[in-house]
């Protein structure tokens, strides 16, 4: 008996995204794969980042399959809520399947950004929610074929690392870390 691998129960891109106007307002959906095609269109996203105890974060590295800025390190996990999705639970849900990880989430921000993947063509233009949470004592357990590496890591030595090789990181994780370590600090302070 020959055995085969299962395919993916879901196709990541062909998934519908939320397109948004310029004030976050939804304005129609389209597939994962078509909002990437550049130009890019505005569609909603969420970006996870995760404080530890002593206040660093969790970073992970995209894995090599990702279509869009694989193997760069970006902020705890990301994705798109489907239209009509709370982006909460959206969010909640990518972190459980990506790293294995529970816990509750809290939305502190927002903010739009534009970015073009080099090497693939492909395009990011986002109306991005930022979502943090606090892990205790879980350690993440990563899906290979969503992650290919996490570390966690002080905020400010990760401003250096963003400023001294930005090319190692998504275009988008510097704007999340400033939006949820301002937030992070108002609620532990």
């Amino acid at each position: 008996m020959t055995e085969t691998l299962a395919e993916p129960l879901t196709d990541r891109e062909a998934l519908p995204v939320e397109l948004v106007d310029d004030a976050g307002h939804a304005i129609g959906a389209c597939p994962v794969s078509q909002a990437h095609q550049p130009p890019g269109l505005l569609h909603r996203a969420f970006s996870v980042l995760l404080f530890d105890t002593t206040g660093r974060v969790l970073l992970q590295q995209r894995a090599a399959v990702k279509t869009r800025f694989p193997l760069v390190w970006a902020n705890t996990c990301c994705g798109h809520p489907a239209p009509g999705e709370s982006v909460t639970d959206a969010a909640a849900n990518r972190l459980a399947e990506e790293l294995g990880l529970t816990t509750d989430l809290t939305e502190v921000g927002v903010f739009r950004y534009q970015a073009e993947d080099a090497d693939s063509g492909r395009v990011e233009h986002e109306w991005d929610h930022v979502l943090i949470g606090r892990l205790g004592s879980a350690r993440p357990r990563p899906d290979p074929a969503e992650v290919a590496d996490f570390a966690w890591v002080q905020p400010d030595a990760l401003r250096m690392r963003l400023c001294d090789d930005p090319a190692n990181y998504s275009p988008w994780l510097g704007s999340v870390l400033e939006i949820a370590d301002k937030a992070y600090h108002r609620t532990e302070g």
